[in-house]
Protein backbone atom coordinates (compact mmCIF):
# COMPACT_ATOMS: atom_id res chain seq x y z
CA UNK A 1 0.00 0.00 0.00
CA UNK A 2 0.80 3.48 -0.65
CA UNK A 3 0.30 6.53 1.68
CA UNK A 4 0.52 9.82 0.55
CA UNK A 5 2.25 11.47 3.82
CA UNK A 6 1.62 15.23 2.59
CA UNK A 7 2.31 17.65 -0.45
CA UNK A 8 2.92 21.62 -1.35
CA UNK A 9 2.52 23.39 -4.02
CA UNK A 10 6.41 24.26 -5.81
CA UNK A 11 7.39 26.61 -8.89
CA UNK A 12 3.52 25.62 -9.96
CA UNK A 13 3.75 21.56 -9.41
CA UNK A 14 3.59 19.46 -6.29
CA UNK A 15 5.98 17.91 -4.05
CA UNK A 16 4.53 14.91 -2.48
CA UNK A 17 6.40 12.58 0.42
CA UNK A 18 5.06 8.88 0.51
CA UNK A 19 5.09 5.69 2.81
CA UNK A 20 4.88 2.55 1.22
CA UNK A 21 5.50 -1.59 2.28
CA UNK A 22 8.34 -2.51 0.68
CA UNK A 23 8.74 -6.65 0.31
CA UNK A 24 12.33 -5.99 -0.89
CA UNK A 25 12.74 -4.45 2.77
CA UNK A 26 10.14 -5.75 4.54
CA UNK A 27 9.89 -2.49 6.44
CA UNK A 28 7.65 0.35 5.06
CA UNK A 29 10.02 3.30 2.46
CA UNK A 30 9.73 6.58 2.62
CA UNK A 31 10.81 8.48 -0.92
CA UNK A 32 9.93 11.83 -1.99
CA UNK A 33 8.64 12.90 -5.70
CA UNK A 34 8.30 16.18 -7.58
CA UNK A 35 5.87 16.32 -10.14
CA UNK A 36 6.25 19.50 -12.53
CA UNK A 37 3.47 21.05 -13.61
CA UNK A 38 1.47 20.07 -16.56
CA UNK A 39 2.51 16.53 -15.65
CA UNK A 40 -1.18 15.17 -15.85
CA UNK A 41 -1.67 12.80 -19.17
CA UNK A 42 2.02 12.88 -20.35
CA UNK A 43 4.52 10.08 -19.94
CA UNK A 44 7.64 12.12 -18.26
CA UNK A 45 11.44 11.51 -17.71
CA UNK A 46 12.20 10.85 -14.05
CA UNK A 47 15.40 11.09 -12.51
CA UNK A 48 15.87 8.99 -9.39
CA UNK A 49 18.31 10.83 -6.96
CA UNK A 50 20.49 8.87 -4.23
CA UNK A 51 21.60 10.77 -1.21
CA UNK A 52 24.62 10.51 0.96
CA UNK A 53 25.53 8.84 4.36
CA UNK A 54 23.13 10.24 7.47
CA UNK A 55 20.37 11.59 4.83
CA UNK A 56 16.68 10.53 4.40
CA UNK A 57 14.12 11.17 1.63
CA UNK A 58 13.83 14.95 2.58
CA UNK A 59 17.45 15.95 2.25
CA UNK A 60 17.65 16.60 -1.84
CA UNK A 61 14.27 17.93 -1.99
CA UNK A 62 15.03 20.62 1.06
CA UNK A 63 18.30 21.64 -0.17
CA UNK A 64 19.36 21.42 -3.59
CA UNK A 65 16.56 23.45 -4.73
CA UNK A 66 16.32 21.37 -7.99
CA UNK A 67 12.47 21.81 -7.93
CA UNK A 68 12.56 25.26 -10.42
CA UNK A 69 14.77 23.35 -13.31
CA UNK A 70 12.65 20.18 -12.97
CA UNK A 71 9.84 22.60 -13.62
CA UNK A 72 11.54 24.18 -16.29
CA UNK A 73 12.22 20.51 -17.73
CA UNK A 74 9.83 18.85 -17.31
CA UNK A 75 11.50 16.11 -14.96
CA UNK A 76 9.76 14.34 -12.39
CA UNK A 77 12.75 13.87 -9.33
CA UNK A 78 12.20 10.74 -7.03
CA UNK A 79 14.34 10.71 -3.87
CA UNK A 80 14.42 7.09 -1.64
CA UNK A 81 15.54 7.13 1.95
CA UNK A 82 19.05 5.99 2.66
CA UNK A 83 18.38 2.89 4.30
CA UNK A 84 15.71 0.87 6.74
CA UNK A 85 14.35 2.34 9.48
CA UNK A 86 13.43 0.80 12.52
CA UNK A 87 14.64 -2.81 11.40
CA UNK A 88 16.04 -2.96 14.73
CA UNK A 89 18.94 -4.69 14.01
CA UNK A 90 21.54 -4.77 17.31
CA UNK A 91 23.76 -1.50 16.86
CA UNK A 92 21.96 -0.32 13.54
CA UNK A 93 22.25 3.33 15.01
CA UNK A 94 25.94 3.25 16.59
CA UNK A 95 28.14 4.62 14.06
CA UNK A 96 26.81 7.51 11.39
CA UNK A 97 28.86 5.74 8.27
CA UNK A 98 27.05 2.12 9.19
CA UNK A 99 23.62 1.01 9.40
CA UNK A 100 20.74 3.12 9.85
CA UNK A 101 20.94 5.90 7.08
CA UNK A 102 24.35 4.40 5.32
CA UNK A 103 22.61 1.48 3.78
CA UNK A 104 25.25 1.52 0.33
CA UNK A 105 22.50 0.70 -2.17
CA UNK A 106 23.57 -3.14 -1.41
CA UNK A 107 21.52 -5.96 -0.44
CA UNK A 108 23.38 -7.15 2.60
CA UNK A 109 24.25 -10.93 2.54
CA UNK A 110 25.59 -11.02 6.26
CA UNK A 111 23.44 -11.75 9.33
CA UNK A 112 21.70 -9.55 10.73
CA UNK A 113 21.51 -7.42 7.88
CA UNK A 114 20.40 -9.84 5.27
CA UNK A 115 16.66 -9.41 6.61
CA UNK A 116 16.15 -5.85 5.68
CA UNK A 117 18.88 -3.98 4.29
CA UNK A 118 18.43 -4.76 0.74
CA UNK A 119 18.57 -1.50 -0.73
CA UNK A 120 19.57 -2.35 -4.22
CA UNK A 121 16.39 -4.86 -4.52
CA UNK A 122 14.72 -1.64 -2.95
CA UNK A 123 15.32 1.13 -5.71
CA UNK A 124 14.73 -1.20 -8.15
CA UNK A 125 11.29 -2.27 -6.96
CA UNK A 126 10.69 1.85 -6.07
CA UNK A 127 11.05 2.16 -9.94
CA UNK A 128 8.80 0.04 -10.78
CA UNK A 129 6.12 1.58 -8.21
CA UNK A 130 6.84 4.88 -9.71
CA UNK A 131 6.53 4.04 -13.14
CA UNK A 132 3.41 2.13 -11.81
CA UNK A 133 1.95 5.08 -9.78
CA UNK A 134 3.28 8.42 -11.71
CA UNK A 135 2.99 9.79 -15.08
CA UNK A 136 6.82 8.62 -15.54
CA UNK A 137 8.28 7.30 -19.30
CA UNK A 138 9.94 3.79 -18.33
CA UNK A 139 12.22 4.58 -21.75
CA UNK A 140 13.51 7.87 -20.16
CA UNK A 141 14.51 7.19 -16.40
CA UNK A 142 17.72 8.35 -15.44
CA UNK A 143 19.78 8.16 -11.93
CA UNK A 144 22.40 10.51 -10.24
CA UNK A 145 23.43 10.31 -6.13
CA UNK A 146 25.75 11.97 -3.89
CA UNK A 147 28.54 10.43 -1.92
CA UNK A 148 27.51 6.85 -1.05
CA UNK A 149 24.49 7.81 -3.27
CA UNK A 150 27.05 9.13 -6.56
CA UNK A 151 28.22 5.29 -5.36
CA UNK A 152 24.96 3.93 -5.84
CA UNK A 153 24.13 5.70 -8.46
CA UNK A 154 27.42 5.00 -10.50
CA UNK A 155 26.89 1.53 -9.77
CA UNK A 156 23.23 1.10 -10.24
CA UNK A 157 23.35 2.22 -13.75
CA UNK A 158 26.11 -0.12 -14.81
CA UNK A 159 24.20 -3.09 -13.44
CA UNK A 160 21.28 -1.79 -14.90
CA UNK A 161 21.61 0.16 -18.60
CA UNK A 162 18.92 -0.69 -19.81
CA UNK A 163 16.51 0.24 -17.09
CA UNK A 164 18.68 4.12 -16.17
CA UNK A 165 19.01 5.52 -19.36
CA UNK A 166 21.51 8.05 -17.79
CA UNK A 167 23.92 8.92 -15.09
CA UNK A 168 25.63 11.50 -13.22
CA UNK A 169 27.04 11.78 -9.85
CA UNK A 170 28.49 14.26 -6.91
CA UNK A 171 31.83 13.76 -5.33
CA UNK A 172 30.61 9.69 -5.36
CA UNK A 173 32.32 7.05 -3.70
CA UNK A 174 34.00 5.51 -6.67
CA UNK A 175 36.09 2.94 -5.57
CA UNK A 176 33.95 1.68 -2.39
CA UNK A 177 36.46 -1.59 -2.15
CA UNK A 178 39.64 0.89 -1.88
CA UNK A 179 38.04 3.55 0.85
CA UNK A 180 37.56 3.59 4.93
CA UNK A 181 33.78 3.96 4.48
CA UNK A 182 33.21 1.16 1.29
CA UNK A 183 35.30 -1.36 3.45
CA UNK A 184 33.44 -1.03 6.25
CA UNK A 185 30.23 -1.05 4.42
CA UNK A 186 31.39 -3.72 2.21
CA UNK A 187 32.64 -5.78 4.73
CA UNK A 188 29.57 -5.76 7.06
CA UNK A 189 27.10 -6.15 4.85
CA UNK A 190 28.80 -8.40 1.92
CA UNK A 191 31.65 -10.24 4.24
CA UNK A 192 35.25 -10.67 4.12
CA UNK A 193 35.30 -11.82 0.70
CA UNK A 194 36.23 -8.84 -1.42
CA UNK A 195 35.46 -11.53 -4.89
CA UNK A 196 31.28 -10.28 -3.33
CA UNK A 197 32.27 -6.39 -3.29
CA UNK A 198 32.76 -6.11 -7.10
CA UNK A 199 29.26 -6.27 -8.28
CA UNK A 200 29.04 -2.98 -5.91
CA UNK A 201 32.08 -0.81 -7.18
CA UNK A 202 31.43 1.37 -9.80
CA UNK A 203 35.38 1.38 -10.56
CA UNK A 204 35.17 -2.16 -10.78
CA UNK A 205 32.08 -2.71 -13.04
CA UNK A 206 33.91 -0.18 -15.43
CA UNK A 207 36.96 -1.77 -16.02
CA UNK A 208 35.24 -4.88 -16.34
CA UNK A 209 32.82 -3.45 -19.32
CA UNK A 210 32.96 -4.69 -22.60
CA UNK A 211 31.83 -1.13 -24.43
CA UNK A 212 31.21 2.19 -23.15
CA UNK A 213 27.56 1.47 -21.27
CA UNK A 214 26.66 5.07 -21.78
CA UNK A 215 27.71 6.16 -25.23
CA UNK A 216 26.56 9.80 -24.48
CA UNK A 217 28.62 10.09 -21.30
CA UNK A 218 28.78 10.23 -17.60
CA UNK A 219 28.75 13.34 -15.85
CA UNK A 220 30.69 13.98 -12.40
CA UNK A 221 31.57 16.91 -10.37
CA UNK A 222 33.85 16.85 -7.57
CA UNK A 223 34.82 19.95 -5.32
CA UNK A 224 38.20 20.06 -4.71
CA UNK A 225 38.33 21.53 -0.93
CA UNK A 226 36.00 18.39 -0.31
CA UNK A 227 37.91 17.24 2.35
CA UNK A 228 37.28 13.05 1.82
CA UNK A 229 38.59 13.65 -1.60
CA UNK A 230 41.73 11.74 -1.09
CA UNK A 231 40.97 9.04 1.56
CA UNK A 232 37.36 8.20 0.46
CA UNK A 233 36.27 9.28 -3.20
CA UNK A 234 38.71 7.98 -5.78
CA UNK A 235 36.77 9.69 -8.56
CA UNK A 236 40.32 9.43 -10.59
CA UNK A 237 40.73 5.46 -10.33
CA UNK A 238 36.83 5.49 -12.09
CA UNK A 239 38.10 7.79 -14.40
CA UNK A 240 41.12 5.76 -15.79
CA UNK A 241 38.70 2.57 -16.31
CA UNK A 242 36.37 4.99 -17.74
CA UNK A 243 39.33 5.63 -20.44
CA UNK A 244 40.09 2.09 -20.43
CA UNK A 245 37.05 0.88 -22.36
CA UNK A 246 36.30 4.03 -23.84
CA UNK A 247 33.40 5.15 -21.90
CA UNK A 248 33.07 9.24 -22.19
CA UNK A 249 33.08 10.92 -19.23
CA UNK A 250 33.09 14.74 -17.88
CA UNK A 251 34.95 15.07 -14.31
CA UNK A 252 34.65 18.64 -13.47
CA UNK A 253 36.98 19.83 -10.71
CA UNK A 254 36.21 22.92 -8.76
CA UNK A 255 38.36 24.78 -6.60
CA UNK A 256 36.80 25.74 -3.63
CA UNK A 257 33.83 23.41 -3.39
CA UNK A 258 33.27 21.32 -0.69
CA UNK A 259 31.15 18.01 0.09
CA UNK A 260 28.03 19.26 1.33
CA UNK A 261 24.60 20.93 -0.42
CA UNK A 262 26.25 24.48 -1.13
CA UNK A 263 28.24 22.37 -3.74
CA UNK A 264 25.74 20.71 -4.69
CA UNK A 265 22.88 23.08 -5.36
CA UNK A 266 25.70 25.13 -7.73
CA UNK A 267 25.67 22.45 -10.47
CA UNK A 268 22.56 20.55 -9.80
CA UNK A 269 21.09 22.62 -12.53
CA UNK A 270 23.69 21.28 -15.21
CA UNK A 271 23.05 17.98 -13.72
CA UNK A 272 19.24 18.06 -14.36
CA UNK A 273 19.52 19.63 -17.75
CA UNK A 274 22.33 16.90 -18.79
CA UNK A 275 19.91 13.87 -18.20
CA UNK A 276 17.01 16.23 -20.10
CA UNK A 277 19.12 15.74 -22.60
CA UNK A 278 20.30 12.62 -22.82
CA UNK A 279 16.58 11.30 -21.74
CA UNK A 280 15.34 13.54 -24.64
Amino acid sequence: MTELLSEHACFDGVQRFYRYDSAAIGLPMRYSVYLPPGAQGKRLPVLFYLAGLTCTEETFMTKAGAQRVAAQEGLILVAPDTSPRGAGVPGETDSWDFGAGAGFYVDAICAPWSTHYRMYSHILELRELVLATLPADPARVGIFGHSMGGHGALMLALRNPALFRSVSAFAPIAAPSRCPWGEKAFGGYLGPDRSTWRAYDATALMAAADAPPFPKGILIDQGLADKFLAEQLYPDAFADACQAVGQPLALRRHPGYDHGYYFISTFVEEHLRFHRRNLG
